[in-house]
């Protein structure tokens, strides 16, 4: 039986569709509540690093001192192990931070549903082997990768943030969206305290509502997005056979 090892940010949170791809696979995901102070085990054992997102910025290392131990283990993963890496949001962004790229304040934040383009390069490599040009997603972030570390390749952009998708090689992969996100994801924000009042926030009242009509009849194609970047990067590594 393989095994990934899950970092989460917050409560509540977790890899969404990908528990189905790692049922499916025979993998059995492990979680790290760092949020909570629980230690990060040794990485031999595992087989996927799976890296959520979170109400946390890169840069509060003197807020929450365990973001220098996660850069340090994200690093060793993926380059010295260059094991099968996927980072979504906040792990997006300690991707790039662990590899010496840059994360700041968004110019533009982005909440709710938006578009993305596939870059030249997300055109040519092999972990968006498939895609179609542009795609819907689910956004909600307030800072964004400035500058992609030097061994990245950005696949995918959108018209208010450069960095929407990273590669690292064809084993490890950052997307800002999120693209973890369900129906069922989206279902129990109704009954996470301050998550309404959040979208409001950022999107005016009736926010939830409005966002759960519009994202709903898009979620079969974010979907099938997500599974073909999924695959992509199972065969790339030859973490299935």
């Amino acid at each position: 039986m393989k095994r990934a090892l899950v970092f989460q940010h917050m409560n509540h949170d977790h890899p969404g569709r990908f528990l189905d791809y790692f049922a499916e696979d025979g993998i059995i995901p492990e979680h790290v509540r760092l949020f909570e102070g629980q230690d990060i085990p040794d990485l031999a054992p595992y087989d996927f690093l799976f890296v959520l997102g979170g109400s946390q910025d890169t840069w509060q290392e003197e807020q929450y001192p365990w973001l220098r131990g996660e850069k340090e283990a994200i690093r060793e993963w993926v380059m010295d192990r260059a094991r099968p890496y996927f980072g979504v949001c906040l792990g997006h962004q300690l991707l790039c931070t662990a590899l010496g790229g840059e994360v700041a304040p968004a110019n533009q934040g982005e909440v709710g549903v938006h578009e993305v383009q596939l870059t030249d390069d997300g055109h040519d490599h092999a972990l968006f082997r498939g895609l179609d040009p542009s795609h819907k997603v689910m956004q909600w972030h307030m800072a964004e990768v400035k500058r992609a570390p030097q061994q990245g390749r950005i696949l995918a952009r959108s018209d208010a943030t450069a960095v929407q998708t990273l590669a690292i090689g064809d084993h490890a992969i950052g997307t800002q969206f999120h693209c973890e996100f369900t129906p069922q994801t989206v279902a129990t924000w109704s009954s996470i305290p301050g998550a309404l009042d959040s979208l409001e926030r950022h999107l005016g009242p009736g926010a939830y509502q409005k966002l759960v009509v519009e994202s709903f009849p898009l979620m079969p194609r974010m979907a099938s997005m997500t599974r073909r970047i999924y695959d992509n990067l199972m065969e790339a590594t030859g973490l299935r056979r």
